[in-house]
């Protein structure tokens, strides 16, 4: 879908197109296609697919545990019975006699590898809360931009990225505290697109209708859009949200995932 805001073309200049994703998880095949038709691509982070909650058969959990496993804890974990689920995990990591940071890693790789190369040139890339940052300098090719608390001019717009996740129950790779987080949106400052892995403190934004609970969103992120007034808010995160898209005073705030389940960027042009 595409968003074109009026006003804002200059008489006789080429307009620009991004297509903008989110929450990849393992969709190379689709990926490879999701710059088709614009001058840049961008990426919001969760790469890695640690466990499908549509289909418990795919990422590095069954693989490694089997599809059983699988069920059992996304059932843990939607009925938010978060330390059964733990305790559950350490017994089959204890079960399989290996050292659990290393086997993720080997798998990570195996994902990045395939993920990274399917980037068109030129992208622009922040880490998901599922992400392994210190990972990332090794799979991103020149044509990859990769951006944490930090601008880049595309088009004439200014776009601002903050990556990652707040610290949850679920202890997902990248998740970081309130504070630190808060300075990175400081540091980014005034955009014209803001584009984040997770949503402002919104309740329509950040509940999700299939797993049935409320994923954190960031104060400082809705604090930041109603001071700085950016053109739009762009995050993914949610991947069943109860709303996809509303206005925040100025800004348009669109969740543009779940890619893994669509296949299909969103775009905007001006």
């Amino acid at each position: 879908m595409a968003s074109t805001p009026s006003g804002n073309r200059d008489a006789g200049r080429r307009s620009t197109r991004v297509h903008v994703v989110s929450d990849v998880h393992g969709n190379a095949r689709d990926l490879a296609r999701a710059g088709e038709g614009a001058d840049a691509l961008i990426c919001l982070g969760d790469l890695v697919l640690f466990l499908d909650y549509a289909d418990h058969s795919r990422g590095i959990f069954p693989d490694l545990f089997g599809k059983e496993n699988a069920d059992r804890i996304v059932a843990l974990r939607t009925a938010r019975r978060f330390e059964e689920a733990r305790e559950f995990g350490a017994r089959l990591w204890g079960d399989i006699g290996t050292d659990r940071a290393a086997a993720v890693e080997r798998a990570v790789r195996k994902q990045y590898a395939e993920l990274f190369a399917a980037f068109p040139t030129p992208t622009y890339a922040t880490y998901g809360n599922v992400d392994m940052p210190p990972l990332w300098k090794d799979y991103a090719h020149p044509g990859t931009t990769v951006l944490d608390g930090q601008r880049v001019e595309i088009g004439g717009w200014t776009f601002g990225f903050v990556g990652g996740g707040l610290r949850t129950p679920m202890r997902t790779p990248y998740e970081i505290g309130d504070e630190e987080y808060a300075a990175k949106i400081e540091a980014v400052g005034e955009v014209d697109v803001l584009c984040t892995h997770i949503p402002p403190e919104v309740p329509e934004l950040v509940y999700d209708t299939v797993a049935r609970r409320f994923e954190r969103g960031s104060r400082a992120l809705l604090a930041a859009i109603r001071r700085t007034k950016p053109r739009y808010a762009l995050f993914g995160h949610v991947h069943q949200p109860l709303v996809r898209r509303m206005r925040i005073g100025a800004t348009e705030c669109v969740n543009v995932g779940h890619f893994a389940g669509t296949g299909r960027p969103w775009a905007l042009e001006w």
